[in-house]
């Protein structure tokens, strides 16, 4: 089997990299997926829909525009890898969270332990908690192997 982990979260550092890289060291059966990380073509996902003066009306169509990537590839996936950084809050990552979950779909958080109180819910409903990279890969080894 194939396995397709979408990728979610935290944009700023080389965390999916990391586990990409590691999941190819010991030839996981996986293919990776993930909303656009590049930060300024997120933002202006919607902007093809014409200028918008009020910035809530831009972020609003970008935000759609962004989840036609971001549904479809969460539905598809067999797992997702949510990363909670520490510098910048994620709504994002949350609200994908709360989707795996409605979903029923499997997912692990990655995050640091200084932020377990603040995720107690959503890794409540996770299937893991890891705190690096190489635990998701390790993670991964685990579930894929056959």
């Amino acid at each position: 089997m194939n396995w397709i982990v979408y990728l979610s979260g935290e944009i700023h550092s080389d965390w999916r990299q990391q586990i990409i890289d590691g999941s190819k060291i010991h030839n996981l059966p996986i293919t990776f997926t993930s909303a656009v990380t590049n930060h300024e073509d997120s933002d202006a996902a919607g902007d093809m829909l014409g200028a918008e003066a009020v910035s809530f009306w831009r972020d609003h169509k970008s935000s759609k525009v962004n989840a036609i990537r971001t549904r479809t590839q969460l539905e598809n996936c067999d797992i997702a890898v949510i990363r909670f950084g520490a510098k910048y809050k994620q709504w994002n990552a949350a609200f994908d969270a709360g989707f795996c979950a409605a979903k029923s779909k499997p997912y692990i958080t990655l995050h640091d332990e200084d932020i377990v109180h603040a995720l107690k819910e959503v890794d409540a409903a996770a299937m893991a908690w890891a705190q690096t990279p190489d635990q998701i890969v390790q993670i991964l080894r685990y579930v894929t192997r056959d």
